[in-house]
C-alpha cells in the first residue's frame, strides 16, 4: 500500500457506508461503525500491518484538525445567536464537561484501570485532535484515547436524537449543544439531519467542550488524580 491508496480506500469504504445509511437509516448502521469494521475486517484478511495502514492513511488523519478549524465558517455566520445565548452555552458545556470528565473517573475507578488507562479515558468527550493533544499532557495514551473519543462518538450520535426524541427536545439550540456536546463529531453529523442551526450550535459545543478542558487539565483533572487509592 501507499499514501494514495490508503487513502483512496478509506473515503470510498466511508462514502460507501455514508450511502448505506442514508438509503436504511439503521442506527447501527452509522457509517464510523460500518466503515471502521470493513476497514478492520480488510486489515485482518489482506494481512496488513495496523501501523503500515496508519501511516498510509495519514492524510485523513491530518486534516482532522484543518476541519475543526473550518467550523469557524457557519460560527461566524450564526454569531448574533452565538451571542444572545452566550451565557447559557457557557453554563451549559461547563457543565457538561464537568459531568464528562468526573463520569468517566468514576467508570475508570469501578473497572479498576491502571492510571495510564484511567488518564486515556478522561479526554474522551472532546473531539478528537485536542483529545489526543490533552491526552499527551497528562501522560494518557493518545492510542486508546482516540479508541475511547470514536467509541463516545459513535454512541452518542446513535442514542443522541432518540434522547432528543424521547424528551421532546425542540429548541434547535439545546439539540445543537446536547448532540455537540455528547458526541462531538458524530452529534454533529446527526445534528445536521436537523437542520443548519443545530449543526452550528453543535459544533459550537465541540469547541467550547474543547477550551474548557484544558482548563479541567491544570484543575479538576489533577485533583481527582489525588483522589485515587
Amino acid at each position: 500500500m501507499n499514501i494514495i491508496i490508503g487513502t483512496a480506500i478509506t473515503f470510498i469504504v466511508y462514502i460507501l457506508a455514508k450511502k448505506a445509511y442514508k438509503k436504511w437509516s439503521f442506527p447501527f448502521l452509522n457509517p464510523l461503525i460500518v466503515s471502521t469494521l470493513i476497514l478492520i475486517g480488510m486489515i485482518f484478511l489482506i494481512d496488513i500491518p495496523v501501523n503500515t495502514y496508519i501511516s498510509d492513511a495519514k492524510v485523513i488523519t491530518h486534516m482532522l484538525g484543518p476541519a475543526t478549524v473550518a467550523f469557524a465558517i457557519p460560527i461566524y455566520k450564526h454569531l448574533p445567536l452565538l451571542k444572545k445565548y452566550f451565557g447559557n452555552i457557557l453554563v451549559s458545556i461547563t457543565s457538561g464537561t464537568f459531568v464528562a470528565i468526573i463520569s468517566s473517573f468514576a467508570l475508570a475507578l469501578l473497572g479498576h484501570l491502571q492510571p495510564d488507562l484511567l488518564l486515556s479515558l478522561l479526554p474522551r468527550s472532546i473531539t478528537t485532535p485536542v483529545a489526543i493533544e490533552i491526552s499527551k499532557d497528562i501522560g494518557g495514551l493518545p492510542s486508546l484515547t482516540t479508541i475511547f473519543v470514536i467509541v463516545t462518538g459513535i454512541t452518542g450520535g446513535m442514542i443522541g436524537p432518540y434522547i432528543i426524541k424521547w424528551f421532546s427536545i425542540k429548541s434547535p439550540i439545546a439539540r445543537g449543544l446536547a448532540l455537540g456536546m455528547g458526541a462531538h463529531g458524530s452529534g454533529t453529523s446527526a445534528a445536521m439531519e436537523y437542520g443548519e442551526k443545530e449543526a452550528t450550535f453543535s459544533m459550537i459545543a465541540m469547541i467550547f467542550a474543547a477550551w474548557i478542558s484544558l482548563f479541567w487539565v491544570n484543575s479538576l483533572i489533577p485533583s481527582l488524580m489525588n483522589m485515587m487509592p
